[in-house]
């Protein structure tokens, strides 16, 4: 069983919930948790859990080299790349190795055979386990990390959905928006938790990421986030619009400070806890009834 926790919005909680939600679910349910960060620009989720780290990867895609010798300019790889990795000039194809999205279409539209291909690192992924402090129960950990300057997180996005176990329960934690690596670490997922907060610019997001997920066909329920403050017409457009609420979360500062410690905040703060706990079992429903 794969649950997303996504948003349309960064700051929303996204993160908060999903360590928490993995942490508790480990103990509940007795049964294997995974936790992935997918959030591979800006992974945090090990502040909290604090994992050890068992095993390194390496993530690379692969780039197009030009035999110049066997080149003869004629133009179909660059007329070919949509990223505009390539370009044709007077006597020479340039590749611009940050922008190739390692399809290998254009080694296909070569007729002359002068593309080759070699690896470029793009980030990492580790993995391992941590014990957490609060609930004792075993969670095992995922995430990925994209290099400095690279702009290629899908790559390492799948390298972590690869590392996912068949069986159990895994946890994904996805990039804020609805862009492409949001698009890829919520795919094929049984269930996809929507955490927003009650004011316009969560609403306006929230829209955005409802519209996503059901062109994904994917079943959502929707998390409000300090939930007391604002107005009701988060409320209201999930009423419009079928969509459950399966928790509520009001402000609190305990809650801030915990998180700025990075703690986890289950068995820590007794009100979050019962609250996380509570929706636990509708989330196993909902993500056990594929839309």
């Amino acid at each position: 069983m794969r649950i997303a926790i996504a948003s349309g919005k960064g700051g929303t909680g996204k993160t908060t919930v999903a360590v928490n939600l993995a942490a508790l679910l480990a103990k509940m349910e007795k049964s294997t948790v995974t936790y992935a960060d997918c959030d591979v620009e800006e992974p945090n989720g090990h502040i909290f859990l604090k994992p050890w780290i068992g095993s390194s990867e390496i993530v690379t895609i692969p780039v197009p080299v030009i035999d110049d010798e066997r080149c003869n300019v004629c133009g179909a790889c660059s007329s070919f790349c949509q990223y505009k990795a390539l370009a044709t000039i007077s006597d020479r194809v340039l590749v611009f190795d940050e922008l190739c999205h390692g399809c290998g279409g254009c080694t296909l539209v070569c007729g002359e055979g002068a593309i080759r291909e070699r690896p470029r690192e793009v980030g990492v992924v580790e993995t391992g386990a941590t014990v957490t402090r609060e609930s004792g129960a075993v969670v095992e950990f995922v995430h990925g990390r994209l290099q400095v300057k690279e702009l290629q997180a899908v790559p390492v996005i799948k390298a972590v959905k690869k590392r996912l176990p068949d069986n159990g329960i895994s946890i994904l934690d996805a990039p804020p928006g609805t862009s492409c690596p949001m698009v890829e670490a919520v795919r094929d997922s049984d269930l996809v938790l929507l955490v927003t907060e009650p004011t316009p610019f969560g609403l306006h997001d929230l829209e955005i990421a409802v519209e996503t997920v059901r062109r994904l066909e994917i079943n959502a329920a929707v998390i409000v986030n300090r939930s007391d403050i604002g107005d009701d017409r988060v409320r209201e457009y999930c009423k419009g619009e079928g969509i459950e609420i399966i928790a509520e979360i009001p402000h609190s500062r305990e809650i801030a400070e915990t998180y700025s410690r990075g703690r986890m905040l289950a068995g820590r703060i007794d009100s979050f806890t019962a609250r996380m706990r509570n929706m636990i079992p509708r989330v196993l429903e909902l993500a056990g009834t594929k839309s």
